[in-house]
C-alpha cells in the first residue's frame, strides 16, 4: 500500500525511497538569469524546429501535388500516345492503299504506253505501205 509523503519528506527517484531532505534553496539571480537564457535558447530552437517542420510539411504537400500533376500528365501522355498510335496505323493503311493504287495506275499506264507503241508501229507500217504504193503508182504512171 502507498504511503503519503509529508511536507519535509521528498521522493528520491534514484533509489525509490522517501527521504527527510529539505527542498533546495531558491536559485540566485545569476542562476535564475542563466536558467532563463537556457530556456530562451531552448524555446528559440523549438521555434526554429517548428518553422522547419512547417516548411517541410508545406514542401511535402507541394511535392505530393506535383506528383499527382505528373501522374495526370503521364496518363494524358499515354492517352495521346495511344491516339497517335491509332492514327499512325490508319495513316500506314492509307499509305499502303495509296501505294497499291499507284502501282495499279503505273501498270495501267505501262500497258497503255505499250499499246500506243504497238499502234505507232502499225501506223508507221501502214504509212510505209502507203508511200510504197504511191511510189509504185508514180513509177508505173511515168512509164
Amino acid at each position: 500500500m502507498a504511503r503519503k509523503i509529508g511536507p519535509s519528506e521528498r521522493w528520491s527517484e534514484g533509489d525509490d525511497q522517501v527521504t527527510d531532505e529539505q527542498p533546495p534553496e531558491s536559485p540566485t539571480t545569476e542562476e535564475s538569469l542563466q536558467q532563463w537564457r537556457e530556456a530562451e535558447r531552448t524555446a528559440a530552437v523549438a521555434r526554429r524546429g517548428r518553422v522547419a517542420s512547417a516548411t517541410a510539411a508545406a514542401a511535402a504537400q507541394e511535392a505530393a501535388e506535383a506528383a499527382i500533376a505528373t501522374a495526370e500528365a503521364a496518363k494524358a501522355a499515354l492517352a495521346s500516345a495511344t491516339l497517335a498510335e491509332a492514327s499512325a496505323q490508319k495513316t500506314a493503311t492509307a499509305a499502303k492503299l495509296s501505294v497499291m493504287s499507284a502501282n495499279a495506275d503505273d501498270a495501267d499506264a505501262a500497258s497503255e504506253s505499250a499499246m500506243a507503241d504497238v499502234d505507232e508501229v502499225q501506223a508507221r507500217s501502214r504509212y510505209k505501205d502507203a508511200t510504197d504504193r504511191a511510189a509504185k503508182r508514180v513509177e508505173r504512171d511515168s512509164r
